[in-house]
């Protein structure tokens, strides 16, 4: 948690060619400079193992919103909308052919990588660019929260835990302005998408997505229980002694509406995705869509566990124990058994599972892909295990079914109110420098492309630089 998307790729493209400017001749070559760094810095950060990539996501979040400015300018130009303030004519010489490499639409070929998709539409370039900086926003969110979950060093202190957190929040909530800014240019133009990734419903439900996470994250700021099992299976801690958590009684129902809420914007992100799939061209990527579901469960699991320590707290251990039965029902986790003792193939591979988890979090790559369902499922489980020792030797009590208790929740609450995302615009001293005609030629079109099927390949199991000594690759027939 958040979801760990592919950021993606692009294709050289030179404004000059198809765009001019009679007011601000060097704005279309400024703009294909800018876009060439973008570019470039994208493939570049494709091309880095998963632990590069986390230090260079500034890189590319300072190209993009480099470029950014320049590419509304020309958009407001062809508008006749003032830019800064100050009239930019720019005149449509032909139409524009670009193209991107989608990364949320479901490969129709295993293995491969998907395919580009050419776009004629400055708007369509503006929906990719916006769309690429709500990722990387939600990126710097990961690496924020990544020093939580890492076990190769002692865990992190209360200030540094609530610093990380409040951090991570701020690029979610960011990212979900951002993607809530698209839906409100969609009027601008009327053919469909040529993929899902740029679709009005993915980016609503992105919206979502960000702020379901950014829900949970204003619960795991002040519930101790996740730190207290990441504390306990951390072996590099050195803390001899764990306080015992301790919440407000008033926070509980708060916290546990939250979740409801987070779950509620989760449910919705999975409802626009899944139309996504049906009215777009193409479908969405089935690991994105997983994971939605399982932050949908994870949400409801947490609101069940809030619910049970309010119960608990109340003395109504019977009710608690149920709360969490029916929490561990919500994630999908088959409830322990009392009495059962001994391995069994479920717990071997629970063990398996979360050692896996662990080398993917120490290695930067795919952590977190069932959106904190399994940290959940140990929080209810170290409960439980507390609980019903308690229930069966000071005060027993009867344990309720959790269907009736379920029924009865509550709706969310809200606690994020979305602030709309400016778009950026040109200095006035920039503008007045583009007045001048363009100091060198427009050639950023011409640039190679970085398709992998346009490149020489070695084929499979031949030595590197060999490709000219097998069938086919030759004049020889």
């Amino acid at each position: 948690m958040p979801f760990s998307f592919t950021l993606p790729t692009t294709s050289s493209f030179s404004f000059s060619s198809f765009f001019e400017s009679s007011s601000h001749p060097s704005l279309p070559l400024a703009a294909s400079t800018y876009r060439g760094v973008l570019r470039d810095t994208l493939k570049k950060h494709k091309r880095l193992s998963p632990s590069e990539q986390t230090p260079h996501l500034s890189s590319v979040l300072l190209a993009l919103n480099n470029y950014l400015p320049y590419l509304l300018a020309i958009d407001n130009g062809l508008a006749s909308q003032p830019v800064a303030g100050e009239e930019v004519d720019v005149v449509l010489k032909s139409t524009p052919t670009l193209e991107w490499r989608p990364t949320l639409s479901d490969n129709l070929v295993p293995g491969q990588e998907t395919a580009r998709v050419k776009i004629k539409s400055l708007e369509y370039e503006i929906y990719f660019i916006l769309q690429t900086l709500g990722y990387t926003y939600t990126l710097l969110s990961r690496s924020s929260l990544h020093l939580l979950y890492s076990s190769a060093t002692a865990s992190p202190s209360a200030e540094q835990r609530t610093l990380a957190i409040t951090t991570a929040t701020k690029h979610l909530l960011a990212a979900a302005s951002v993607h809530d800014y698209i839906p409100k240019r969609s009027d601008q133009i009327s053919s469909s998408p040529p993929c899902v990734d740029i679709s009005q419903s993915t980016a609503s439900a992105l919206r979502s997505l960000a702020l379901a996470e950014a829900t949970l994250l204003a619960v795991l700021k002040d519930d101790p229980y996740p730190a207290i099992v990441a504390q306990n299976r951390n072996q590099n801690d050195k803390d001899w002694m764990i306080m015992a958590p301790e919440i407000p009684k008033l926070r509980v129902h708060l916290f546990a509406r939250l979740c409801l809420a987070a779950s509620e914007h989760a449910a919705n992100a999975s409802s626009l995705l899944q139309s996504s799939s049906t009215r777009g061209k193409g479908k969405i990527d089935g690991d994105l869509l997983k994971y939605v579901e399982d932050l949908r469960r994870t949400g409801r699991g947490k609101a069940c566990r809030f619910f049970g320590i309010d119960a608990e707290m109340m003395g109504k251990t019977g009710d608690a124990i149920a709360w969490l039965t029916a929490g561990m029902n919500e994630l999908g986790i088959a409830v322990k058994e009392e009495g059962k003792k001994g391995l069994s193939f479920g717990r071997m591979k629970k063990g398996w599972e979360e050692k896996r988890e662990d080398k993917r979090v120490e290695k930067g790559a795919q952590w977190g892909a069932d959106a904190g369902r399994a940290e959940e499922g140990r929080v209810l489980e170290m409960l439980q295990k507390k609980w019903n020792k308690m229930n069966d030797t000071i005060n027993t009590q009867a344990i309720p079914p959790a269907g009736p208790l379920v029924a009865s929740m509550p709706s969310g609450r809200e606690i994020y109110t979305l602030t709309p995302w400016n778009a950026p615009n040109l200095d006035t001293s920039i503008l007045e420098n583009m007045r001048a005609p363009p100091d060198r030629a427009d050639d950023y079109g011409s640039d190679p492309s970085s398709d992998d099927e346009n490149q020489q390949q070695d084929p499979v199991g031949a030595f590197p630089g060999t490709k000219g000594d097998y069938a086919g690759s030759g004049s020889y027939y």
